[in-house]
């Protein structure tokens, strides 16, 4: 009886679910814990400090990452735009901007941004001059794709930003994360677009690269700053509390005009994303079902809204008119999309003008595509039965050379062929006529020749020796007399 335990003793139901939980509580902790190789914040200022500071190394370093990244995009080439991101170090006075916001150190602070503000202006320079001289054309894909900041960069700068300053705080810095957030948020490729902008005069492109590298510069500074913060790093302490506290609120003076728009900025991307997402399939799911069989979508344009202007989507017909009963219902369907308060603007045409310009441009393609491809049959065929880039009368004057004796020639090419129909290989046949019938022929010279002349393996050889023509010797009186 003293074995039997005490029912209040045994665990409840809920004291294992307690206990299970505990466990995975500290099996995750222990797992994604960033304190095991933590950096101390004296380490990790050094570190920031010196990778803020823009002079010797570091600035010739920009200047030769700058010129490496106008190259790859004068020259189109993904390969040294990324080598160029891997060099540049161009990451150290953004990182330095919210690693002094999230430790409260001021000194630091301005030191980064008087070194960004620098490198701004040097890599800015440097592209405009690389561009301004050079001959080659500035437009490629590359490039281009630097004018129009899109939600996924802001992502990818946040994310990366994340990434950069967990391996900074780190006792072991000799992983690749580094060079990885270098490549993945791509800071100076915009730099070298918006030289080229200025370079080329197109303030378009300036503007559009100059916001894609704020919004990336802003978004990697602001994922320091909450890295900063979620590893409870220190805050620098003065001992003049009244400075303390004037420098507090310059910095979160600082930090509200700079991340604050950023975070309404970022918002406003993700919406025109997703308005862009929903206008696609829109399109997409209602103009390519059996009722607009007779009417194609050639062009549309998606426009998202601001202030007082709704967003619209334009449309480019062809083909059979639409009819406004027709156009109703379309537009009636863009609730479904979540396009409620959305424009919808339809252009088209008469089928005469537009579908029958569109069938001979497909006719006629098909029609050049027919004639290339029987261009390209007897091509081959040609090159298939021609005896060799050597002209027959240059095998005439050679053969007299190298095989005396020869009166006249004859070659042919063929190809030999099974009882199937299916061909073999080529051969090659050569007749030939002597001066004479007595007149040697050399066999086994003649047909090395022929292969070597031909490249043909196959050869063939006849020798044809004609009869001995009849002489008409001149009859005498008797046998005149006798045929009479």
């Amino acid at each position: 009886m003293d074995n039997i335990p005490d029912k209040e003793s045994q665990p409840s139901g809920q004291g294992f679910l307690e206990t299970g939980t505990d466990g995975l509580r500290r099996f995750l902790k222990g797992r994604f814990s960033l304190d095991e190789d933590k950096a101390s914040r004296e380490e990790v200022v050094s570190v920031i400090t010196k990778g803020v500071e823009f002079r010797g190394v570091n600035l010739w370093v920009l200047i030769f990452a700058t010129l490496t990244a106008s190259l790859g995009l004068n020259v189109n080439s993904a390969a040294v735009i990324i080598g160029a991101m891997l060099i540049s170090p161009i990451m150290g006075p953004i990182m330095g901007v919210g690693f002094s916001l999230g430790v409260n150190d001021f000194e630091l602070l301005k030191k980064s941004l008087r070194n960004l503000t620098l490198m701004f202006v040097v890599a800015i320079v440097t592209s405009t001059l690389y561009f301004a001289l050079t001959p080659l054309s500035a437009n490629g894909s590359e490039l281009l794709a630097r004018t129009t900041p899109t939600t996924y960069d802001v992502l990818i700068a946040f994310v990366g930003g994340l990434a950069g300053i967990v391996a900074q705080t780190r006792t072991d810095r000799t992983s690749t994360v580094i060079p990885g957030v270098a490549i993945a948020t791509a800071l100076i490729p915009p730099l070298c677009t918006a030289g080229s902008g200025l370079a080329s005069g197109n303030l378009n492109h300036f503007l559009g690269a100059f916001y894609l590298f704020f919004i990336n510069s802003v978004f990697i500074a602001l994922a320091t700053y909450l890295g900063v913060r979620f590893l409870k790093y220190e805050k620098k302490v003065f001992i003049d509390k009244v400075r303390e506290r004037n420098v507090k609120r310059l910095m979160m003076i600082i930090t509200l005009v700079t991340f604050i728009p950023s975070v309404f900025v970022g918002f406003r991307m993700v919406r025109i994303s997703i308005f862009e997402a929903m206008a696609d399939k829109y399109v997409a799911k209602v103009f390519n079902n059996e009722s607009f069989r007779g009417t194609r979508v050639i062009d549309y344009k998606k426009i998202y809204g601001h202030g007082d202007l709704p967003s619209k989507i334009e449309l480019v017909l062809v083909g059979e008119p639409l009819e406004e009963a027709q156009i109703e219902s379309v537009k009636a369907q863009m609730s479904y999309f979540g396009l409620e308060n959305c424009e919808l603007a339809v252009s088209q045409d008469n089928r005469s003008e537009k579908i029958d310009v569109l069938s001979l441009q497909e006719s006629y393609t098909d029609l050049l595509a027919e004639k290339n491809r029987r261009i390209s049959e007897m091509t081959t065929q040609l090159k298939r039965y021609r005896m060799t880039n050597v002209e027959v009368e240059d095998f005439s004057r050679e053969v007299g050379m190298v095989i005396p004796g020869v009166r006249r020639i004859s070659l042919m090419k063929g190809l030999t062929f099974d009882m199937k129909g299916n061909p073999l290989d080529t051969t090659v046949v050569c007749v030939v006529v002597p001066e004479t019938s007595q007149t040697p022929i050399d066999r086994e010279v003649m047909m090395n020749w022929l292969r070597v002349r031909t490249k043909v393996k196959n050869v063939k050889l006849f020798v044809e020796r004609q009869a001995a023509p009849v002489q008409n010797t001149p009859k005498s009186e008797s046998e005149k007399k006798e045929a009479k």
